[in-house]
């Protein structure tokens, strides 16, 4: 039986569907995707570029974490968790509280995910500074697994 090759991990939702957490110094390093009115042109590239340097120095994406950053129409930051500084990367960190939310659908309803995060942040007297965007796996897993599921997490004042 010639099965496709599953890429993601299968993403479990329960540890980051409605939590609050803190991070001090997480390592991320972080790369730039075109995009064209929001809509990431050359994501795969960027991965791959990412994956190269990642595996070069034989250093793990932690949570198969690669958080989006839309700065702009025409930008996307990706900022990919790992375990330690990478060689010839940009390396940054994230410091702060957090709170995340899970959900299951089709991009196309991210504008409605953001106003729902917005108000769930806000019932929990909270209200997110910056949003980041994680898409748990990529199209082809995500069918085979029959859930596409992104988490919004929202650095929180």
């Amino acid at each position: 039986m010639n099965e496709e090759k599953i890429c993601c991990p299968k993403f479990d939702s329960a540890p980051w569907d409605g939590k609050t957490f803190e991070w001090q110094d997480k390592k991320f390093i972080k790369d730039k995707v075109f995009t064209l009115f929001y809509m990431p042109m050359n994501f795969g590239l960027a991965m791959k570029r990412v994956n190269e340097k990642v595996e070069k120095t034989d250093a793990i994406i932690q949570d198969g974490m690669w958080l989006s950053d839309h700065t702009s129409k025409w930008n996307m930051d990706l900022c990919v968790a790992v375990d330690k500084e990478i060689p010839n990367a940009e390396n940054t960190t994230l410091s702060g509280k957090f709170l995340s939310k899970v959900y299951e659908g089709n991009f196309k309803d991210t504008r409605i995910w953001t106003k729902d995060f917005a108000n769930y942040a806000k019932g929990k007297s909270m209200r997110a500074k910056k949003m980041y965007m994680w898409y748990t796996t990529c199209p082809k897993c995500a069918k085979k697994y029959g859930k596409n599921y992104v988490v919004i997490i929202g650095q929180i004042n």
